[in-house]
């Protein structure tokens, strides 16, 4: 072995990648297992130490660790090879190699994994000595792990990669968020001394504790200041989960248990808590929020258990994802058509709590904002429904209580919107150019193309049209008084709320099983834009004909409704794992408690963050036009620089 290794070391050979080294169990067999062979094996493995660690600057070396025997079974010439003579040699090995280099780290590296597969499967040896088929199989493919990991980095492997290079971006992020908590801690030092200082002195005379000043309120500095700090110290959580390989991951493996039984249990919760309705109308705020909550949970099951890979789940989970996005139909037209607020400031603030935390991943995390699909997704249908009812002329329902024309104008937009929807969604090359133009590109291309956007958008393209549409008509219905949103009251006359309530129920039940008996999800797909608005609308006249339903809801689900938004985006990195494609483990060994306290984290981490993006926006985004201007101005530079060093880094990267 020596002489072999020895003719590697010099220049003019070609040395091999990587070379697997290992001896001791012939050393032990053929000297008897006496003293005198472990010296000498310490005097042989001292002498090649020198000559493995010149190797290893060149080529990967890996030190095989001499496997457990299962000595029961051994034969009586092999009596000799124990598992404490075993022991003995590699303790020798690790203990010469690792101290082969005074003032650095060995190069050569210990290959001890196939030493703890032995552990597991010499039990099924048939000689006692050599193992079965399959370890060797498993210490092969970790060794291809080892050596093509680094090289192909696949997109569901997070085993044996080395930890990317922190990108320009991620460093002034980081310094950015480190000098937010250094200036945070300055500032809560400086106003914890003040407050000392005027803390109520007693006085002498009366005794009673006099107040030198009144407490003033939180300046913004400090509320902006506590925010960054807030948001460094989690940014630097998501990194530590999801890119410093610190934490290890699992993979996903579907079972209909796994998904079914946490989704019964979540249900069992959210019925019963529940509480009375402030007001009763159709989709009121505490419904809605009801809604978005427990699709939230579901959709959050059906992530980290993998369902995916099961069609019918699947299917049902899309019209999860479209019923979001009908809301946003929904919510943003119900306000534009009662409000008629068109300013400015109102789109600044729903882009803003959609984007921030986004953003900040994509910097943090090194994504591409498309990477956060459904982000995108709701952000180009809010402004497309900004840009429908805000463009000339300008249909609001004040105006339209006059005359009936302006109905039938606004109907005109919608079918004009619907029409551009067909056209973008029949016509692939136009969608394209449309989104491959600069600066468009670089908030929707993904690995080089806008194929993804186009698949994510073409998936969806008709619920948010049917959103707005679902709102107009139930508005002028509810203006007309043809609806009773009183208490407890059905929201129509009896016999129609039970002629409704059983075409919705059949409704519901036939998209169902038409789902479960998808068998191509290609197939599938194309038919989901035109008919998952069926169970949509079935879904919410069951929700809302019957008063007593409509009346109440459940406590339990609307608080998760309240952060849906974050919790979608944080579960990528702080509770899957692997960018969504594994399940994060802090704590192995145990995956009950791991799921437990992951998912508090995230929670919290979800909570947390929700409040940060509230605060930030009530400063960054201020009700004054001509402060909002400037910060406008100051945000457009910002993306401008965003823009330019995402440029200068994928230069570097080619």
């Amino acid at each position: 072995m020596k002489q072999c290794i020895k003719v590697w070391t010099e220049d003019s050979v070609a040395k091999p990648h990587v070379i697997v080294a290992g001896a001791a169990t012939w050393s032990i067999k053929i000297h008897n297992g006496s003293n005198e062979a472990l010296s000498q094996y310490k005097t042989n493995i001292t002498s090649i130490a020198p000559l493995l660690e010149k190797l290893a600057k060149t080529s990967d070396v890996y030190w095989v660790l001499q496997d457990p025997v299962y000595e029961d079974l051994l034969s009586e010439n092999r009596k000799m090879i124990t598992n404490e003579k075993i022991d003995a040699y590699n303790e020798a090995a690790v203990s010469i190699l690792n101290s082969s280099t005074r003032n650095s780290k060995s190069n050569v590296k210990m290959f001890s994994v196939s030493k703890l597969i032995a552990q597991e499967t010499i039990m099924e040896s048939l000689d006692g000595l050599h193992l079965p088929e399959s370890s060797r199989e498993t210490s092969a493919m970790i060794l291809m792990n080892v050596y093509c990991n680094k090289i192909l980095k696949p997109v569901d492997g997070s085993c044996c990669q080395p930890r990317p290079p922190l990108t320009l971006m991620q460093k002034l992020a980081a310094c950015f968020f480190t000098l937010s908590i250094v200036g945070y801690l300055i500032f809560y030092i400086i106003h914890r001394n003040a407050h000392r200082k005027n803390k109520p002195c007693t006085d002498l005379e009366s005794g009673e504790e006099k107040k030198n000043i009144i407490n003033t309120p939180v300046s913004p500095l400090e509320i902006l200041l506590q925010s960054f700090c807030k948001l460094g110290l989690i940014m630097a959580y998501f990194y530590m989960c999801d890119r410093a390989n610190l934490f290890m991951k699992e993979n996903k493996f579907y079972t209909h248990s796994t998904f079914f039984i946490p989704i019964i249990y979540i249900l069992v919760l959210g019925v019963f808590y529940n509480e009375n309705t402030k007001e009763t109308k159709v989709l009121n705020r505490e419904q809605t929020d009801e809604w978005k909550g427990w699709m939230q949970l579901v959709i959050l099951i059906y992530h980290i258990s993998g369902a995916s890979t099961f069609l019918p789940v699947y299917m049902h989970v899309r019209v999860l994802v479209a019923a979001y996005l009908f809301q946003t139909g929904y919510g943003h037209f119900s306000y534009f058509w009662i409000k008629g607020d068109f300013g400015i400031h109102r789109v600044c603030q729903v882009l803003f709590r959609l984007n921030f935390l986004v953003v900040v991943l994509c910097i943090v995390m090194d994504q591409p904002y498309q990477f956060y699909y459904f982000v995108p997704l709701v952000t180009v249908w809010f402004m497309v429904i900004y840009v429908t009812l805000a463009l000339w002329p300008q249909i609001i329902q004040k105006k339209a209580n006059g005359n009936c024309f302006w109905h039938f104008g606004l109907l005109l937009k919608l079918a004009f919107l619907l029409l551009c929807i067909c056209f973008l969604a029949y016509s692939q090359g136009a969608f394209e150019k449309i989104f491959s133009l600069w600066p468009l590109s670089k908030c929707f291309e993904l690995k080089g193309n806008v194929y993804e956007w186009w698949f994510r958008w073409r998936l969806d393209r008709y619920i948010v049209f049917h959103g707005m549409l679902f709102a107009f008509i139930y508005l002028a219905l509810q203006k007309r008084q043809v609806l009773s949103e009183g208490k407890g009251e059905p929201l129509f006359s009896n016999k129609i709320s039970n002629f409704l309530l059983f075409i919705s129920v059949v409704s519901f039940l036939t998209y169902s099983i038409w789902a479960s008996s998808c068998k191509n999800k290609a197939e599938c797909n194309e038919l989901h834009p035109s008919v998952s608005v069926v169970q949509i609308l079935a879904f919410i006249l069951i929700r809302n004909i019957p008063g007593c339903a409509r009346s109440v809801y459940s406590t339990f689900f609307a608080w998760f409704g309240k952060i849906s938004l974050e919790l979608f985006i944080c579960q990528y990195h702080i509770w899957l794992a692997a960018d969504t494609r594994g399940i994060l483990v802090l704590i192995p060994g145990n995956p009950m408690l791991n799921i437990i306290v992951s998912t508090f984290i995230f929670v919290c981490v979800a909570h947390e963050i929700s409040q940060i993006t509230n605060d930030l926006t009530q400063i960054i985004i201020p009700k004054d036009n001509s402060s909002l201007l400037k910060r406008l101005a100051c945000i457009a530079a910002f993306f401008c620089g965003l823009l330019i060093l995402s440029s200068i880094q994928d230069k570097s990267r080619h």
